[in-house]
């Protein structure tokens, strides 16, 4: 069938006349005279692409593809009009139901944390315990545990991190070897990696340019915390 046929076909089950389906089509927003469904039906002219939609609508037309697409592979595609209206009819009750909806994904849990600059407070000794830092709303995007970021300042710890990017932080006390942290010594504040070897303690630059930092035991090395990322 042509698409004007099955127009026609469609508006004849529901027992209206083109005069009627215009007046349903005006109630949908949709303006168009009775002439104007006349020549769609004779397949003189087709609706644009708004029209025919609102057409779908007013027609209770859900399953466009079996409806109007020869040798379409939709689920109701193999059902006449009648059969098509049950299974419609029986979505719709579905949906009203509440039962079936799908689940909504919950609104992402915000909070709001402070962010350091390394470069501010590199030789303030002041680190965490100042005012140097700036609160923001933060996302899943920052991982559980986070209770502050730093952003990074120059290259010392490329490849893994670079300057400017903003790593997150889960405030802690200690680190096992081979963890990498932020750091507070002799009065700067870094982000390296720690390492502790034949009783030696070392803060490693992931960069190759960059000489450890090798602790003495006459200056204390405070650790603020281990990168979560």
């Amino acid at each position: 069938m042509e698409l004007g046929e099955i127009i026609a076909a469609r508006r004849k089950e529901l027992g209206i006349n083109q005069a009627e389906l215009a007046q349903r089509l005006l109630l949908a927003g949709m303006s168009v005279s009775n002439q104007a469904i006349s020549k769609w039906e004779k397949g003189t002219t087709l609706p644009n692409a708004k029209q025919f939609l609102a057409l779908c609508k007013v027609l209770d037309i859900e399953d466009i593809n079996g409806s109007f697409i020869s040798g379409s592979t939709g689920l109701l595609h193999d059902l006449n009009m009648e059969g098509r209206k049950k299974a419609l009819d029986y979505i719709e009750l579905l949906r009203e139901s509440g039962r079936y909806a799908p689940e909504r994904k919950q609104d992402c849990f915000l909070r709001t944390l402070p962010l350091y600059s390394l470069a501010v407070s590199a030789g303030t000794g002041q680190f965490l315990d100042g005012e140097d830092y700036e609160m923001v709303e933060v996302g899943a995007e920052v991982p559980d545990g986070s209770n502050f970021g730093v952003r990074v300042s120059g290259d010392s710890m490329e490849p893994e991190f670079h300057d400017g990017e903003t790593v997150w932080v889960h405030q802690q006390r200690s680190l096992m070897t081979g963890e990498i942290g932020i750091f507070l010594y002799d009065g700067s504040a870094y982000l390296k990696q720690l390492i502790a070897k034949n009783e030696t303690v070392a803060l490693h630059s992931l960069n190759p340019k960059y000489k450890d930092i090798v602790i003495s035991s006459e200056l204390p090395l405070r650790v603020l915390g281990k990168v979560l990322r």
